[in-house]
């Protein structure tokens, strides 16, 4: 064994200790959704480098340092990039994709500025995503037309449309709504530098305009909404704002494991 790959295998060992997984890696269907769940509990959505002025890079090294050596989180295009590496070591066959978020969109049809991923386990095609800091599947979902997931007490299904391809919705209310659409058409990682460009730097980027922080835990999720902190439970919301520097840098680290200092 070279030591380039010698080091390869160090780096997914430390990847899979960063999101707590310790299962099997058979290439199978349920270690894929295991690891996107752990994934989720353990790396937190977060656009603090755009709102601090620190540039970003989807450079992978650049990724991997951020993510699984400083223990930071990211946004889609940091985070489905890294997991999609991620996946492919482990031998999963991964397409990236670009999608349109329309959940909470005022100007639809909505640009293309979501990176998700198409991942092939036991001859099945499965969405996987872990860069979107609102609910979402927690796991994989089969490219499958109309058959509904149920996940916790969230349920899911896609749905096709004969322009913007697949439509990932959600059940609320009795009624099925929007969360994003994606078609299949692969990419590559200089097709998202345009918008992750757009996302960190114009000025009506939703992106610099409001802290956005979010992880699922396994009582709930914790998020940022402003300055305030609200830590979901199935008791309820706790939420509260820290009162100084010092109290707000201690209570990322506690919810979020985010270290900034």
């Amino acid at each position: 064994m070279n030591e380039r790959h010698k080091e390869q295998k160090a780096e997914v060992r430390a990847y899979l200790e960063r999101i707590g997984y310790d299962g099997p890696l058979d290439g199978s269907a349920a270690a894929l959704a295991e690891l996107q769940e752990c994934h989720l509990h353990a790396v937190p959505y977060e656009n603090l480098d755009i709102l601090n002025g620190v540039p970003l890079s989807l450079e992978i090294p650049a990724l991997y340092d951020k993510i699984v050596v400083r223990g930071r989180g990211g946004y889609c295009f940091e985070l489905n990039a890294l997991f999609g590496l991620l996946l492919r070591e482990l031998g999963y066959p991964v397409t990236d994709l670009f999608a349109r978020f329309w959940r909470d969109e005022p100007n639809a049809p909505p640009k293309r500025r979501h990176q998700v991923l198409k991942v092939e386990a036991e001859g099945a095609s499965y969405l996987c995503d872990v860069g979107v800091g609102g609910i979402v599947p927690r796991r994989p979902l089969q490219l499958v037309e109309l058959a509904e997931n149920q996940q916790g007490d969230e349920c899911y299904r896609l749905e096709r449309d004969d322009y913007f391809g697949w439509m990932l919705c959600e059940l609320k209310r009795g009624e099925w709504s929007r969360i994003y659409s994606f078609t299949e058409e692969p990419q590559l990682p200089k097709d998202y530098l345009m918008a992750s460009f757009w996302c960190e730097h114009a000025p009506d980027s939703i992106f610099k305009k409001m802290k956005m922080v979010a992880i699922r835990t396994r009582e709930g999720r914790n998020t940022i909404a402003g300055e305030e902190f609200r830590i979901f439970t199935a008791d309820g919301v706790r939420a509260f704002t820290p009162q100084s520097e010092e109290e707000y840098l201690d209570a990322l680290r506690e919810h979020f494991g985010i270290s900034l200092k």
